[in-house]
């Protein structure tokens, strides 16, 4: 299982390290291209508006779509998980886990289990 995920501020970036999975990050459009692996987004909550175009590209590339089996979002208590819920909505897969900044160990935990339940 592979993470695809975003991360403007660096956040996101950390939690994935800790997460010890192999990843891909979406910078620009130069980060799409259809993925033959199942996979996870882990995905911020920015600004909002806008912020999911990028994303959006990647899952509706060539068949990635099919390959996407949850989404983790993150966020302040503020915009708690946004995005992740609205691609969780718009693509009829789980949230597995929401989590504040860069997580903590037990965030880390839980996402880890999720993905193994996942295969």
């Amino acid at each position: 299982m592979k993470a695809v995920y975003m991360s403007l501020t660096g956040q996101t970036v950390k939690f994935v390290d800790k997460l010890g999975i192999e990843s891909h990050r979406l910078i620009s459009d130069d980060d799409i291209y259809p993925i033959k692996e199942n996979y996870i987004l882990i995905l911020p909550t920015y600004n909002h508006e806008g912020s999911l175009e990028l994303v959006e590209k990647f899952i509706n590339t060539q068949d990635n779509k099919s390959f996407l089996r949850g989404v983790v979002g993150s966020g302040n208590r503020n915009l708690f998980c946004i995005s992740a819920k609205e691609i969780v909505k718009k693509y009829e897969v789980p949230l597995l886990h929401c989590f504040e900044f860069q997580g903590e160990a037990r965030d880390v935990e839980i996402v880890r289990n999720e993905v193994e339940k996942l295969g």
